[in-house]
């Protein structure tokens, strides 16, 4: 019997997360992780370009593990001082819908980690423009912690009551380890 091996295609895969130090360190040991293995399986980092919290250690971690990094930076972050070390690829953009937009374009999958508002309008930007055809680029929620669980009940409520589409989850996934993240990436 003659089998085909399997073939790897690298991605590029967005990452939304928190620009703030003062978080649990296990989203910091997670995220490494993460980073890490993206490094490891030839994957493209693209994320926003900050030198603080979950992004620049995924950035870091990524980098060391040999991906390349593509940092989409507002001026406003650059003129500050803010731009991470580990940015490999600099695009500049005007504000943080200009980000959004050019990070969508240069990625085939978004993963959000532990955020704020940034990176709720981040997922929510994404979604919601995939809902309507713009593209077909999947976000998934890596539910460190059950950190997204409060997004996920509300996001159930609102489906109960008919406010959103059942076909959100077309778009919105939701992984709780690493091992559930491959598995999901392999079949995207």
């Amino acid at each position: 019997m003659f089998f085909l091996p399997l073939i790897f295609f690298p991605m590029h895969i967005c990452i939304f997360c928190s620009a703030n130090n003062q978080i649990d360190a296990d989203f910091f040991r997670l995220t490494e992780e993460l980073g890490q293995w993206m490094g490891r399986q030839g994957h493209t980092l693209v994320f926003g370009g900050v030198n603080m919290g979950l992004m620049e250690c995924v950035a870091k971690a990524a980098r060391e593990a040999g991906a390349l990094t593509v940092g989409v930076i507002p001026t406003i972050i650059e003129k500050n001082g803010r731009k991470s070390d580990y940015v490999d690829v600099e695009m500049l953009c005007d504000n943080l819908a200009d980000r959004k937009t050019l990070m969508l374009d240069k990625s085939d999958v978004s993963i959000a980690l532990p955020g704020g508002v940034g990176t709720l309008d981040e997922i929510f930007s994404v979604v919601a423009s995939a809902s309507i055809g713009y593209h077909q680029k999947p976000v998934i929620l890596y539910n460190m912690k059950g950190f997204w669980n409060p997004l996920l009940t509300v996001l159930d409520e609102m489906n109960r009551q008919g406010m959103i589409r059942t076909t959100l989850r077309r778009h919105l996934h939701v992984v709780s380890n690493l091992e559930e993240l491959e598995k999901l990436l392999s079949q995207i």
